[in-house]
């Protein structure tokens, strides 16, 4: 008879099993509980601030409502050079939706 050439490995408790098992079941819960939280938008990095007065449930602000004072453009504010582009009225002929349209 031939001896085995793999080299004999010691067999694992039941106390290693059982350790193996609850650490398995923790990186599972914990993997669950982390992806509840980034699904409800808990874990999620957002620097903007919540809008009360715009939730589905509220009112919609009317025409005499204004803006806080804070979030008011100001139209005296200078506009730098590197901006001034994309404030330019746009102008050209302007797309149509109706098929077969002529643009003059």
């Amino acid at each position: 008879m031939v001896a085995d050439p793999r080299p004999s490995l010691p067999v694992p408790s039941a106390h290693t099993f059982g350790l193996l098992t609850l650490g398995a079941a923790v990186v599972g819960g914990g993997a669950y509980l982390a992806r509840r939280l980034v699904k409800r938008g808990a874990l999620a990095g957002n620097a903007e601030h919540a809008a009360p007065d715009l939730a589905l449930d509220k009112p919609h602000p009317g025409p005499k409502d204004r803006a806080p004072e804070a979030f008011r453009p100001d139209p005296t504010a200078p506009v730098p050079a590197s901006e001034r582009d994309g404030l330019r009225p746009a102008t050209g002929p302007a797309p149509t939706l109706v098929a077969g349209r002529s643009d003059g």
